[in-house]
């Protein structure tokens, strides 16, 4: 359980890290607080900031309730494979968004893995079908 509970703990501070990026990117950008719109770069960063959140509400329970059910080493896998997908969400989105689709697909399809675990484990379990 330790090393889900250190890919969810990577996932929180991954989402630190797109927000400090995207504060960097308001304060270069010169656009004031609480402007949203005009400036490309900053817009670009809040995006990923915004949809990496939206994705955090499914992908941590997702994955703390799978671990309780599956292999830790298997469902950590899965959350670093998330991480590393968020990883190349940023990067494709702030230098050319249209090329954002893997680094997307790499973080959801972890994450649909982990609900599917998620939320047949309890049943699973209460059948004696797993332990």
């Amino acid at each position: 359980m330790q090393y889900i509970h250190l890919v969810a703990a990577l996932a929180v501070l991954q989402f630190f890290f797109f927000g400090a990026m995207t504060g960097k990117a308001r304060a270069e950008s010169g656009l004031k607080a609480p402007a949203m719109l005009g400036h490309d770069g900053f817009e670009r960063m809040y995006r990923v900031q915004m949809n990496t959140l939206e994705t955090l509400v499914a992908f941590l329970p997702a994955l703390l309730l799978a671990g309780e059910y599956w292999s830790s080493l298997f469902v950590s896998a899965l959350g670093l494979t998330y991480i590393v997908g968020r990883f190349i969400y940023w990067r494709s989105y702030v230098t050319k968004p249209s090329t954002r689709g893997l680094g997307f697909m790499i973080s959801l399809c972890p994450t649909l893995v982990l609900i599917v675990l998620a939320v047949s484990g309890p049943p699973l379990s209460l059948l004696g079908v797993i332990e």
